[in-house]
């Protein structure tokens, strides 16, 4: 056995040590010393022997030291390294386990990756240790019964391409995802998300989302809302839900709906990596990739359901999606019939009594005006912007300089005044 005499003996063996050196001073019999260690006394026979010729040495498994029979190569092993450290960057050992497997034919278990690592000092994004404990909270029983979405702002293209928002649903029985990048998480890509998911599945019964101003009005209620009996103010996304008869559930916490956040702490993982490894670089073609990527996630991922019934709704016949999930604003109409809406004039082409109407934004950027629920025929229109007149500057006339006159000392008033003092000094 190489390098015998540097191993260190375990505590059990240690046990043995004092035990057989009992028995060689026949301070214990061989069947008592079999009973305190839980071996036969045949075994004590031999571990005895092995003593007197080894010395306590002898008493070390003879396995000790050895490399396994099923150990890989050195080769091997550096070349697999080699892999995960110049292709593989970050991936932790499930997923490079993963990509070895489907890439490059390599059969090698997760554990023994994960081993290499670790003794290899290879990084890798692990998982987090330390979180607060909270209550587990199950799973609903039926698919389409309740859907978590939230967005992630994240750098999925890892500077290769602009910055995007992962938006996405996942069902709280199957943990199926339906995901897509936008520009950015607002109102627009969130009812369009809501559009491809119900086109795909069906209208689902409720939706657990997140207060973003996006999904939560942050306005608070007029004296006249107050007095018409709102409860509260409703965002254009609670507003387009509520048409489609889709319960919103508000999470008070990031917690409150972790089955998505975890989602995203997976998919900043995965989805980034599967990313870097077909040179992806921009939304474009990462959104083409999603289709054909989050099926393979879907089966690999997802669980069966409690209960067989999908409450997912069709849409109902004559159904038009884009009246509900549409940007809602009220404008006033002008005495010439005309609406200004953001920067643009649309001028009514039907004749009606109504001083608003209300401009509907579709997801997919038309514009659609109505009145009391009756489409209106529009067109846009191009006023002409008056130019400044130009007014002359009136010349102001020189103000003409008028000399002061100065009056003679014998002016006619002035000797009649004078005549007056010399009368008042005299009588004085």
């Amino acid at each position: 056995m190489a390098g015998k005499d540097n191993i260190i003996m375990s505590q059990k063996e240690l046990k043995r040590v004092k035990i057989i050196h009992e028995v060689m001073k026949k301070h214990l019999t061989q069947k008592e010393a079999a009973g305190k260690i839980e071996i036969s006394d045949r075994q004590i026979r031999r571990l005895v022997q092995r003593v007197k010729e080894e010395g306590e040495k002898g008493l070390i498994h003879k396995s000790r030291g050895r490399e396994s029979n099923r150990e890989f190569s050195r080769e091997w092993r550096g070349k697999i390294l080699d892999k995960c450290r110049e292709k593989y960057v970050g991936f932790g050992p499930t997923l490079c386990m993963e990509k070895l497997s489907e890439r490059d034919e390599i059969k090698i278990s997760d554990e023994t990756l994960r081993k290499w690592f670790v003794k290899e000092g290879i990084e890798y994004k692990g998982r987090r240790k330390g979180r607060k404990h909270r209550q587990w909270r199950e799973r609903k029983e039926y698919f389409g019964e309740m859907i978590q979405m939230d967005g992630s702002h994240h750098d999925w293209l890892e500077g290769r391409g602009p910055k995007m928002v992962l938006m996405a649903f996942i069902d709280d029985a199957k943990g199926e995802i339906f995901c897509r990048f936008y520009e950015y998480e607002g109102t627009i890509p969130a009812m369009d998300l809501m559009k491809r998911y119900i086109k795909r599945y069906g209208i689902p019964r409720s939706v657990y989302l997140d207060r973003h101003s996006t999904y939560k009005s942050t306005g608070k209620l007029s004296i006249e809302d107050e007095l018409a009996g709102k409860q509260a103010l409703l965002s254009q996304y609670e507003r387009a839900l509520k048409g489609l008869e889709i319960k919103v559930i508000h999470a008070n916490s990031p917690q409150a709906k972790g089955r998505v956040e975890r989602l995203f702490n997976t998919l900043q993982d995965r989805l980034i990596k599967e990313m870097r490894l077909e040179n992806i670089s921009s939304m474009e073609e990462a959104n083409e990739f999603l289709r054909k990527y989050m099926p393979k996630f879907n089966k690999k991922f997802s669980v069966e359901a409690e209960k067989e019934t999908d409450l997912h709704r069709n849409i109902p016949k004559g159904f038009n999606l884009d009246d509900i999930l549409c940007v809602k604003t009220e404008r006033a109409v002008r005495n010439d019939f005309t609406v200004n809406h953001d920067k643009k004039f649309y001028q009514i082409l039907d004749c009606i009594p109504a001083r608003k109407v209300t401009v509907n934004e579709r997801v997919d950027g038309s514009v659609s005006i109505t009145s009391k629920g009756k489409r209106l025929r529009y067109k846009e229109i191009f006023p002409v912007k008056k130019e400044a007149v130009k007014v002359k500057q009136r010349v102001k006339p020189e103000k003409k300089i008028v000399q002061q006159l100065k009056m003679p000392v014998d002016y006619s008033w002035r000797r009649t005044i004078n005549a007056m003092f010399e009368k008042e000094k005299k009588a004085a």
